[in-house]
């Protein structure tokens, strides 16, 4: 099973220009994504996704494969797509954040392998357990249920489910809550086939483009971490991190 991981990275992103190029601790974001990439066992070769040619450049000069992709994608999703298609041979295609420089490979690992041995998962995702009451309540938080048999059911803002006759500060003490872990895993080609299709009414109440696929009818199979991620959205959040932590 032969698998292509992609980096999409845009220089232009209103809440933090230039993001994928800033220096954490002695390295540009994008390289530390790339190299913590290149530590996963199941990826056959990363490639950062890109519209700009400095962000090109960069990934060049430090010896990463990149290529130019439109800049009229509406998502990291449809720039994976056009890397995806230059490459038929691939059967998976791992979309990998390019705002979370410490990413575990474990992580992008255990996403490979719900495909093994399942014709049935069109797309894979992660989920960790939510462990707070603050965390259950924010509605940047997404949430996921799922079935039995670990596919998707619905990913949410909004807490869900509801616990009904009992007062929300008890629900954890009641319940398993899950987050997503925005990384997800496509089959080639249901990769192409989700890049071609228009906003569904879901996504656009939520503002998230995965229930799109599901609106659509793709299964997406979702794999339990007890891994967190960080993302680093802001030039606030950059500050956070430094702040907290030591150089990994």
């Amino acid at each position: 099973m032969k698998v292509l991981g992609v980096i999409p990275a845009r220089y232009e992103s209103t809440r933090f220009p230039g993001k994928p190029l800033v220096n954490i601790q002695g390295k540009s974001m994008i390289a530390r994504v790339y190299e913590r990439c290149r530590q996963a066992k199941t990826l056959n070769q990363v490639i950062v996704a890109t519209d700009d040619q400095r962000i090109y450049d960069h990934v060049k000069s430090f010896g990463g494969d990149v290529m130019m992709t439109s800049k009229s994608h509406r998502s990291g999703t449809d720039r994976c797509a056009e890397v995806a298609a230059e490459h038929r041979e691939v059967e998976i295609v791992v979309n990998i954040q390019g705002d979370e420089p410490f990413i575990d490979p474990n992580q992008i690992d255990q996403l490979v392998h719900l495909f093994e041995g399942s014709s049935t998962v069109d797309i894979a995702t992660l989920a960790k357990k939510i462990d707070s009451e603050k965390a259950l309540m924010d509605p940047n938080i997404v949430k996921v249920v799922f079935n039995k048999q670990a596919e998707a059911l619905y990913f949410s803002r909004s807490t869900i489910p509801f616990v009904r006759n009992l007062a929300s500060g008890q629900w954890l003490r009641h319940h398993d809550f899950y987050k997503h872990i925005g990384i997800y895993a496509f089959r080639n080609e249901v990769l192409q086939a989700c890049a071609k299709l228009p906003p569904g009414k879901l996504e656009i109440m939520e503002s998230l483009e995965q229930l799109r696929w599901l609106e659509a009818g793709y299964n997406i199979s979702v794999g339990l971490t007890k891994l967190e991620t960080m993302g680093i959205d802001t030039p606030e959040d950059l500050e956070k991190f430094e702040t907290e932590n030591e150089l990994l």
